[in-house]
């Protein structure tokens, strides 16, 4: 009997270290998989902060004065006082037909 004793004991300890070795290859590869995640979300965030920074630094530039007027002549069209506005035509717009 005792040869039957090692070969249950043995069979016991291999399914033992069988599930404990597969649980932590798949605990390892669950880690490396958590960290691949998280690699990206740091990417993410890095992105994201550099354009909070880009559009902090646009705000203060709009709150001056040098902005402002910016703003004004990029999306309003304004111009100051004294300045002239010059027209150039198109050489492919036919006379008299507007866009």
């Amino acid at each position: 009997m005792p040869p039957l004793r090692r070969i249950l004991f043995a069979s016991f300890i291999f399914l033992v270290l069988s599930i404990t070795v597969s649980y932590y290859i798949f605990e390892i590869s669950r880690i490396n998989q958590l960290e691949e995640l998280i690699r990206e979300q740091e990417a993410v965030l890095r992105d994201r902060r550099t354009s909070v920074r880009n559009y902090q630094e646009q705000i203060a530039f709009y709150k001056t004065p040098e902005g402002i007027q910016h703003l004004a002549r990029e999306q309003y069209n304004l111009i100051m006082p004294g300045e002239r506005v010059i027209l150039l035509k198109s050489p492919d717009v036919a006379p008299g037909v507007s866009r």
